[in-house]
C-alpha cells in the first residue's frame, strides 16, 4: 500500500489594507456634497427669515421714518402699543378670524376629502382634486377683487341670486358681522385646497384592514370616522392646523381688498396695521414692534399646539 502524499496548502496572502486616508477622504467628500445641497436652503432661511427677524427686533427699539436718522427709543414703541386701540382691536380681530377661518377650513377640507376618498372613478377623483386645489394657486388679491364685485350689496351676483327667492339684499361688505363673515368665506374658499390634499394623502395611508375589521364589528358611518379615521388621521390634522393657524394669523390680502379693514375697524388685522403704520405713516419702529408681537403670538400658539398634540395625536 503506497503512501499518498497530501500536497501542502499554501495559505492565501491577507488582502492588503486600504490606505488609511481613503475612508476619511470619502467621508469628507460626502459631507461636502451634503453641505452643497443644503447650502441654498440654509442661505435662504438665514437671508429671508433669520436676518429680517433680527432686523425687526432691533428696529422696534428705534424711532425711524426713513427720512431722518434712527433715534433710539428703547421700549417706548411697545408702551405706545399698549394704549393704541387700533392695535388692540386688530389683534382681537385676527384671533377671531383665526379661530373661525381655520375651524371652517379644516372641516370643509376633511368632509371633501372623505367624499373624494369614497367610491368613484379614478378620473373623477383626479378632477375633484385639481378643482379643489386650483384656487390656492391663484393670486389672493385678484380673487378678492372678483369677490368684491360678487358680494356687492347693490349689483353683486350673490344678492341677485338670493333675490330670486325673495330674500332682501344682504350688506355683505358694509356691516360688521357681514364683512367678517365674507372675508372668512373668501379666505377659506381659497385656502382649503392645501388642507384637502393633506387629508387625502392621510386617508390613503389609513390601512383598509382596520376599516374592514371595524365593519365586521358593526362600526359604520359617523361612528367609524370618529373612533377610527380621526385618531389615525390626527398627525395630518396637526400639520394642517399648524400651517392653517400660521397663515390665518398673517392674513392681509382678503380684508385689505374686500373691506379695507372696515366698516370701522371690524376687519382690520395685525398685518394691515403693520402695513399702514410702516408705509402710510412712516413709523417703521412702531410697525416693527407690532411685527415682533405678532411673531411672539405665532410662536406661542404653535408651541401650544405641539404641547397639546402629545395628548391628542396618535401615531401608528
Amino acid at each position: 500500500m503506497t503512501n499518498t502524499q497530501i500536497p501542502a496548502v499554501r495559505p492565501r496572502p491577507a488582502p492588503s489594507p486600504a490606505p488609511a486616508g481613503r475612508p476619511a477622504a470619502r467621508d469628507r467628500g460626502t459631507r461636502l456634497l451634503a453641505a452643497l445641497f443644503l447650502a441654498p436652503t440654509v442661505v435662504g432661511i438665514v437671508v429671508f427669515t433669520v436676518v429680517p427677524i433680527i432686523g425687526s427686533v432691533v428696529l422696534s427699539l428705534f424711532h425711524w421714518n426713513v427720512i431722518d436718522s434712527p433715534r433710539f427709543a428703547g421700549a417706548a414703541n411697545y408702551r405706545e402699543l399698549v394704549g393704541d386701540s387700533t392695535v388692540l382691536v386688530s389683534f382681537r380681530n385676527t384671533l377671531v378670524f383665526m379661530v373661525l377661518a381655520v375651524a371652517l377650513q379644516l372641516l370643509v377640507a376633511l368632509l371633501l376629502a372623505l367624499a373624494v376618498n369614497g367610491r368613484m372613478p379614478v378620473w373623477l377623483r383626479s378632477v375633484f382634486r385639481s378643482a379643489f386645489f386650483f384656487p390656492l394657486v391663484l393670486s389672493a388679491a385678484s380673487i378678492s377683487v372678483v369677490m368684491k364685485y360678487l358680494f356687492n350689496q347693490d349689483f353683486g351676483v350673490v344678492n341677485w341670486l338670493i333675490g330670486l327667492v325673495g330674500i332682501a339684499p344682504v350688506p355683505w361688505l358694509t356691516s360688521e358681522n357681514g364683512a367678517m363673515a365674507t372675508v372668512i368665506l373668501v379666505y377659506v374658499w381659497q385656502q382649503f385646497g392645501f388642507s384637502f390634499l393633506l387629508f387625502v394623502g392621510g386617508l390613503n395611508n389609513v390601512p383598509k384592514e382596520i376599516h374592514e375589521a371595524a365593519a365586521l364589528d358593526g362600526a359604520t358611518g359617523l361612528r367609524k370616522h370618529l373612533h377610527i379615521t380621526l385618531p389615525l388621521l390626527s398627525p395630518t390634522l396637526l400639520v394642517a392646523s399648524v400651517v392653517g393657524i400660521i397663515n390665518a394669523l398673517q392674513v392681509f390680502e382678503q380684508p385689505y381688498v374686500l373691506t379695507d379693514g372696515g366698516p370701522g375697524d371690524s376687519t382690520r388685522t395685525v398685518v394691515m396695521v403693520i402695513y399702514e403704520t410702516a408705509f402710510e405713516q412712516l413709523r417703521f419702529g412702531t410697525a416693527s414692534a407690532v411685527g415682533v408681537l405678532l411673531f411672539v403670538l405665532i410662536m406661542a400658539v404653535t408651541a401650544l399646539q405641539f404641547g397639546l398634540s402629545r395628548r391628542f395625536v396618535h401615531y401608528q
